[in-house]
């Protein structure tokens, strides 16, 4: 920092140097332990993780509570340490020995490594390196000059591992470590840190000192005057993922130590060069466009090939072609592709930017003023209102709410729902005004960005009575960006990470490089057409020699020395030279064809109507069209819960109150039919039907005996029972908006504001409703107690002083807890389970709800039981409030149930029904708890009635390992005892596993067994996973699985889950848009999946496939014939065709076909494909585009060329004369050959179209007329202005000639009768699946199985109640995060200040 005094070596002998050891006043402190990972992390973890050695010493894992130390006497280097006056040359990091250096776990380098970035002022804490202590250096020893550490052995290099002279070997590896794509690369390690490292930019620390600059040297070490000890360099890492720059690059940000950051000083923090708030997720930018797109496209064989055939052609001699034929047509192509990579990208880039230019309220002087997202700066004080996503990582200063508390929804980062709270710190708190802001000094150290979403260290610096106070600042204050602001009118935040150093954006990886299954298949088939065409290279050559060498000297007009030639470079000449004349057999336009063609694929999925949404009017958008054919061929679906599935909408939709039921929409055929409600007892005369809301307002005003009572009380627990706050609006005095912690408990609430009883204000120790009715009254409840809601217990109990002055304890829970507790069993209690079933059958969440009269005495008792609970110290006050709860929660009598439905979106049960009908497994990846994930499975149809479901839910590794390996040896042991084969058993299974255990099954010892478990269910269910967890899991099944795996989600959290996958797909929902900006294709419901997969994919599947195939094809029927020729010319290498009509033969005669089949094609119309899907597994499985396909496509282009050539010699035999005597020549048969040849492949195509539309005719007949156009125009013009001269007066003999008509009927015709004959067989004797629809298609062949599928439902339906009585889910998906602080804190009966903030109600709030 500026200001500090210089170092002083004498400060450190007295007790000014032992205070300056604890640095309270300054901005830098000893080694900082920061994680950067959720913790805990446990010993063997980290063992495991960064391949320690188990002999390897290790340094504590303690956090070392670095944030307000008051003492370092029990350091090393602090008062006391008998190290302090050793001399330099015995510097090592304590604890360790000879056994090495200490590891931290930011160091992907498993060594240790010095945590501060602010040491590199050199005037920095000098003092307090006293004797040249590690830690008093703040770790940074020059390791290189310390005997005895293990990257000092052997003249290690590990300071220049990012040099260039450190690349990897070979061309490949320079090219993988420039892309950032070096030995460690991992795709799920590539930190989106683009815009955060840009080359040329260097950070300086708050004093201005550069980074960059010469290490400021110290006289310290063995002794020696001079001797230099680079104190304050950081040596360059090199992470995963990182990019390779030339020079040096900037250190990896997780891996220093705090950051300075100064409230109310823009220009001290724009000196540390912080990264910008722009984010960034396209593929390019200016500087790596051409390298990577290079890279991408000559990853292709077929480039390559056509790359080194146009070198060939350069060198003279040897090609028999024009040296410009092969090198043009592959600039178009590469042109074309890179214009479709830059409107793809452009694409990306101006949804960033609207993204970056959103708008932000930012304190300028004394007042806030709007500026854009990407004009935020660490440090800036900004202010966020409700509903509002946080724009950047903040630091909560204060809030509208009392005592700096609000509430966060975090579901775009987790996928969870429940609403999370945040609290500022008491200094900062009562800081509402922009005054009071603006007058706000200090600085924040804080850790430097990481990937860890959980933990957050910082310290607050603040002016305090003259001096400096600093006070610790946790994640309880952290705000991250991807998170919205819920239920609080503002807050106001100070910027500590922007843009891609963001949590999120750490979490977040590069946009990888994805190459399609069909693409790869394509290189393959490239080699072997390179293979096909070296064969007859060779041939030709061999023959060639032979040629020359027999009978070379009678060949004199072919060259003077025609048969002298030296024999080896006369070989090798001529392989060059034949493969040049059959490269043609290798599409070049191949690539350039697929790819417009998937373009337009991506345009017409992004045009139809039946995927569009119009609530919200969003289409869907593939943002990658080169993945198109992949959604044809997905076996496996990851897909996120919350956004995807769900709604995000809790509504109440049942009640069991008494044994009878109620609900808001009751059908016809269940609604009660009332005898007699005016009977006392309630019980003689109700139905056991349904009663609609309004029944139960009748019920409970008549007041009778029994259930009038039963209603009340049920109502009073609904309304009182719950963490609730109110929230009323001046301008809206009748409304009232509830936060709730939990979506299910809103729910409740507004259900009891729906049935009549209005909860309306909170005090401390008061809760107060509302009764409508014809008095409409008002009650006060008198808070005594609260037993909170956590996983173990699956209940929460709130014991009350109710009006009449008696004690109550409600409860509600898991039915499986509550019936415990109960009293008596008796036939209410009955009913209620049945109802329960009824409920959990059809999807919805169930609550149980019971109370019970608490003597006065016995609550004193127990009252001072719970109070020694409260204010247990020693680790477990948890198990101890649990104990004391235990104490109250018996003998309740059973209210009844509730009933809530979180709302799926439209059509997803029969979504995922159908996928899974397709043959795709659906794996739920979610962050909510285990019963809400279970819940939501059954409710979606991802989980049926049928299915056993396996639950790993362990709490250590070995359980987990030894639950998984039971698991598999029951189900194998099941499968060899009823010999019913694997896929029996496929039906039947279900897995869900929480994140607990997932952490340790995705270890590498026990990742196999998981996944083998995983395969051999139809549904799998991953529940509290992180978003790297999902990542991981994705990772998983795409290296051990020959799968394609689809991935989609709605959130930033499911940003590195989409980018795993092959394919991405994004939900454009409420949640934001980071998701459908990463992905692949974005959509706006899920259900729209089903026409995306089914329809578009398998079409796009098939379509390519034949495309591809067609142009093997093609290729190879015309240009074959040129090997059968060579035999006949002695194989001089003359050719057939006029060059320039050679070379237009894939670009204008035979380029519509294609286009046609790949974008108007439909082997199955929509409707019957979404009828029967199982036909999708045609394309699944490969059907259309396997090996054999490549050959028998070849094979019989083969046999085309065969019958051309042959054929075509028999016409023309003896160069075919003419009527007038004369021969019609070389030139004329070649031409004939020629239009024999485009007639048989226009036939072909012809021959393989499924549907005809007007684009079919103008591409299939068109081209052929578009030939016989260009014929006699080429013919007289090109011969006139000097080129294509073998046309010269050719026109008149060719097209006055009988044989060349006849040769465009005959050979055709002879060519196209084995495809025809062949394909009627296959239709007719051999069908597949999706002949059989065809027909169905064709003559509109009436399905008659509704039927039959509405019986199957009723009977899944019975099936499904039965087995609910097993197992059923609960409504209760909050946190076990303490909610007594609100409920202390507010005080909903005092009104708001100037400010909208609200006063806090504790004493002197």
């Amino acid at each position: 920092m500026a200001g500090r005094p210089d170092y002083n070596p004498q400060h450190t002998s007295g007790p000014r140097g032992h205070d300056d050891l604890l640095h309270l006043d300054e901005d830098e402190e000893g080694p900082i332990y920061n994680p950067g990972q959720p913790p805990p992390v446990s010993d063997q973890e980290m063992l495991h993780t960064y391949n320690i050695s188990d002999s390897d010493a290790r340094v504590s894992t303690s956090h070392d509570d670095w944030v307000g130390s008051q003492s370092t006497a029990a350091l090393p280097g602090g008062p006391g340490d008998a190290s302090s006056g050793l001399k330099g040359g015995n510097l090592r990091p304590p604890t360790l020995g000879d056994a090495g250096r200490s590891y931290s776990q930011t160091s992907a380098l498993n060594n240790y490594q010095r945590y501060s970035d602010a040491d590199n002022d050199q005037n920095s804490d000098s003092a307090s390196m006293a004797g040249g202590s590690y830690y008093a250096a703040g770790g940074g020893i020059d390791e290189d000059s310390v005997p005895g550490l293990p990257l000092n052995r052997g003249g290690s290099k590990h300071r220049s591992r990012n040099s260039i002279l450190s690349m990897g070997g070979g061309i490949v590896g320079r090219a993988k470590n420039m892309l950032g794509m070096g030995p460690e690369y991992s795709e799920m390690d590539l930190p989106l840190t683009e815009a955060a490292a840009r080359p040329g930019k260097h950070r300086t620390d708050s004093a201005g000192t550069d980074e960059t600059q010469e290490p400021h040297q110290h006289t310290a070490g063995k002794g020696k005057a001079g001797r230099s000890q680079p104190w304050s360099t950081p040596f360059s890492r090199k992470t995963p993922g990182s990019t390779f720059t030339f020079g040096r690059s900037r250190p990896d940000p997780s891996t220093l130590g705090p950051r300075i950051i100064h409230l109310n000083n823009p220009p001290a923090n724009l000196g540390n060069k912080y990264a910008d708030n722009h984010v960034s997720t396209a593929k390019y930018n200016a500087a790596t466009f051409l390298p990577k797109f290079l890279f991408e496209q000559f990853s292709k064989y077929a480039n390559l090939f056509f790359l080194f055939t146009a070198i060939l052609q350069q060198i003279p001699n040897i090609s028999p072609t024009n040296r410009y034929t092969t090198i043009v047509p592959l600039g178009i192509v590469l042109l074309v592709s890179a214009g479709k990579e830059v409107i793809e990208d452009n694409r990306r880039k101006s949804q960033d930017r609207q993204l970056n230019r959103s708008p932000a309220k930012v304190l300028r002087g004394t007042r806030f003023e709007s500026v854009k997202w990407i004009d935020l700066r660490v440090g800036d004080i900004v202010r966020v209102e409700s509903e509002e996503p946080f724009p950047a990582d903040l630091v909560l200063l204060a809030s509208s709410e009392p005592e700096g508390l609000c509430y966060i929804e975090t579901a775009n980062l987790d996928g969870e729902t429940n609403l999370k709270i945040k609290q500022a710190i008491p200094e900062t708190c009562e800081m509402i005004s922009s005054a009071d802001l603006a007058r706000l000094g200090g600085r924040i150290r804080s850790e430097q960005p990481n990937s860890s979403l959980y933990t957050y260290e910082a310290a607050l610096t603040l002016q305090s009575g003259g001096g400096e106070r600093e006070v610790p600042v946790n994640p309880d204050q952290l705000l991250l960006r991807g998170a919205t602001l819920r239920n609080t009118p503002w807050i106001h935040g100070v910027v500590v990470f922007t843009g891609h150093e963001t949590k999120l954006m750490r979490n977040a990886t590069a946009t990888p490089i994805k190459r399609t299954n069909v693409e790869k298949r394509v290189n393959i088939q490239i080699l072997m057409l390179g293979g096909v065409l070296i064969a007859l290279s060779l041939i030709s050559s061999v023959g060639d020699i032979v040629v020359r060498e027999t009978i070379g000297t009678k060949l004199f007009y072919l060259g003077p020395q025609y048969g002298h030639i030296n024999v080896a470079s006369q070989f090798f000449g001529d392989v060059f030279t034949y493969w040049i004349l059959y490269s043609n057999l290798v599409p070049i336009s191949l690539f350039v064809t697929v790819e417009i063609i998937k373009y337009y694929q991506a345009f017409l999925i992004g045009s139809d109507l039946d995927i569009y949404y119009a609530n919200t009017d969003t289409p869907s958008n593939c943002r990658t069209s080169s993945l198109v054919e992949e959604l044809g061929q997905v076996e496996y679906i990851f897909s996120d819960k919350t956004g995807t599935l769900t709604c995000n909408v809790m509504e109440f939709r049942c009640a069991s109150i008494g044994g009878f039921q109620y609900a808001d929409e009751v059908s016809e055929d269940r609604r009660a039919a009332v005898s007699d409600e005016h009977d006392d007892d309630m019980g003689g005369g109700l139905s056991q039907g349904i009663y609609d809301f309004k029944g139960l307002e009748r019920h409970r005003l008549q007041n009778s005996k029994r259930t009038g009572q039963v209603i009340e009380q049920f109502l009073t627990l609904l309304s009182t029972c719950h963490t609730v706050i109110p929230e009323t609006n001046a301008e809206k005095p009748g409304i009232i908006k509830y936060q709730a912690a939990s979506p299910d408990e809103g729910a409740l609430v507004e259900g009891a504001v729906q049935l009549g009883y209005q909860f309306f204000a909170r005090k401390p120790r008061v809760v107060r409703i509302r009764i409508d009715g014809a008095d409409g009254r008002e009650e006060e409840y008198e808070l005594l107690a609260v037993c909170e809601f956590n996983s173990t217990r699956k209940r929460m109990s709130c014991i009350y002083r109710c009006p009449d002055g008696r004690i109550r304890c409600y409860c509600k829970g898991a039915d499986t807890v509550i019936l415990e507790r109960l009293a008596v069993r008796d036939e209410v209690v009955e009913k209620t389970l049945l109802h329960l079933e009824e409920y959990a059958a059809e999807g919805l969440r169930t609550l149980c709800l019971a109370m019970r009269e608490v003597p006065e005495q016995e609550f004193r008792e127990w009252w001072d039981v719970f109070s020694r609970a409260q204010t247990t110290v020693g680790g477990n006050r948890a198990d101890e409030l649990d104990k004391a709860a235990e104490l109250i929660e018996h003998d309740f009598s059973l209210l009844g149930a509730t009933a809530i439905e979180d709302k799926l979106q439209e059509g997803v049960p029969d979504t995922i029904h159908t996928l899974q009908t397709a043959g795709i497994k659906v794996w739920v990846l979610t962050g909510d708890r285990q019963e809400t994930a279970i819940n939501i499975g059954m409710s979606c149809k991802l989980i049926s009635e049928d299915m056993t479901l396996l639950v790993v839910n362990e709490e250590n590794a070995e359980a987990t390992r030894s639950n998984l390996q039971k698991k598999l040896d029951a189900i194998r042991s099941q499968q060899a005892q009823t010999g019913s084969g694997l896929g029996a058993e496929l039906e039947t299974l279900a897995l869900v596993i929480d994140g607990k255990s997932l952490t340790f099954a995705l270890e590498r010892d026990m990742e196999k067994s998981f996944l083998d478990l995983a395969v051999m269910c139809k549904a799998v269910i991953c529940c509290r996973v992180s978003p790297l967890q999902k990542a991981l899991v994705v990772k998983l099944v795409k290296r051990h699985l020959h799968a394609i795996l689809l991935a989609i989600g709605d959130g930033a959290n499911d940003v590195s889950m989409i980018q795993a996958a092959h394919i991405g797909i994004g939900i454009s929902g409420v949640e934001g848009l980071q998701a459908a900006r990463s992905a692949d294709v974005s959509i706006a419901q899920f259900r729209f999946l089903k026409k995306l997969l089914l329809v578009h994919g398998a079409w796009s599947y098939q379509r390519i496939s034949k495309v591809i195939l067609y142009f093997y094809y093609k290729n190879t029927a015309l240009f074959i014939t040129q090997f059968w020729y060579s035999f006949q010319n002695a194989f001089s290498g003359q050719v057939i065709y006029e060059s320039w009509t050679l070379s237009f033969f894939n670009v204008v005669f035979t380029v519509m076909p294609p286009f046609v089949l790949g974008i108007f094609d439909q082997f199955v119309n929509a409707r019957l494909l979404d009828r029967y899907p199982q036909l999708y597994q045609l394309s699944q499985k490969g059907v259309f585009f396997r090996t054999h396909n490549f050959w028998s496509w070849v094979g019989n282009g083969f046999y085309h060329s065969l019958v051309l050539y042959f054929v075509s010699q028999l016409i023309y035999w003896d160069d075919g004369y003419l009527s007038d005597g004369k021969v019609a020549g070389h030139w004329v048969w070649g031409t004939s050959l020629y239009t024999s040849a485009l007639v048989t492949v226009l036939g072909k195509a012809a021959l393989i179209t499924n549907i005809w539309t007007k684009y079919t005719v103008l591409a299939i007949p068109g081209s052929l007329a578009i030939w016989f156009i260009f014929l006699p125009v080429y013919a007289i013009v090109a011969p006139k202005l000097g080129f294509s001269e073998e046309y010269v007066n050719i026109l008149p003999v060719l097209l006055t000639d009988p044989k060349f008509w006849l040769m465009m009927v005959v050979v055709p015709t002879l060519c196209l009768l084995r495809d025809f004959s062949w394909k009627y067989a296959k239709r007719m004797i051999w069908p597949q699946a999706y002949h059989h629809v065809q027909e169905i298609q064709k003559y509109n062949v009436q399905d008659y199985r509704p039927r039959m599928e509405q019986f199957q439902k009723a009977i899944r339906k019975v099936r499904q109640v039965q087995r609910m009585r097993k197992q059923r889910g609960y409504a209760f998906s909050q946190t076990d995060e303490s909610q007594a602080r609100v409920l202390q804190t507010y005080d909903t009966t005092r009104e708001r200040g100037r400010y909208g903030e609200m006063a806090s109600s504790r004493p002197g709030g």
